[in-house]
């Protein structure tokens, strides 16, 4: 497993080491082992797998404490577009934002650590999302900001996505009071 930094800290991509041959492939998306060895030590209680057509956008979702989230996340059939977006106010990446493709292709995955809104949107038909959880949901604990918020300025890769209701009522970044440190 390669550990990967992205431009925000504690924010991480990860490529596993794939067997592949004229059969298929073989990949380990976790081994508690090996993430320990590349210094991630999580404690992962739940699973999610979601099924969504193209051009379908989730986010920009977290949990606040005391359910706050880290996920693993990962693509299992098709391609998503991966957006975290650094929510920890004393942080000097404090309402950045990041993106990568992840695909069945490349098998790329990426941690997000709590304090970070995440969100994605498929970008083919019969995406397959898949991530791990370090805690479990809780209703009242869930927030959201506006997937097109103005002072993120966010490039989704697409210009009409399909959005849930609670999507389209997410929070302004300028007007949201973060709970992260």
């Amino acid at each position: 497993m390669e550990l990967i930094n992205t431009p925000i800290k504690n924010l991480v991509v990860l490529q596993p080491k794939v067997f592949a041959d004229d059969r298929g492939y073989f990949f380990e998306s976790y081994s508690k082992s090996a993430f320990e060895k590349i210094g991630l030590n999580l404690n992962f209680v739940q699973d999610n797998q979601s099924l969504s057509s193209k051009g379908v956008l989730r986010g920009l979702h977290f949990q606040n404490n005391p359910f706050a989230q880290g996920k693993l996340v990962r693509v299992i059939k098709g391609a998503v577009y991966d957006v975290a977006v650094d929510i920890r106010k004393n942080s000097s990446t404090y309402g950045k934002w990041f993106g990568i493709e992840l695909n069945e292709e490349n098998k790329t995955m990426m941690y997000i650590p709590e304090g970070f809104a995440h969100g994605f949107v498929t970008l083919k038909d019969e995406t397959i999302f898949s991530y791990k959880c370090t805690n479990v949901y809780d209703k009242a604990s869930e927030d959201c900001i506006i997937w097109n918020d103005k002072d993120l300025n966010i490039d989704w890769k697409i210009e009409k996505p399909i959005l849930s209701d609670k999507d389209l009522k997410g929070k302004s970044f300028k007007n949201f009071i973060t709970l992260f440190e």
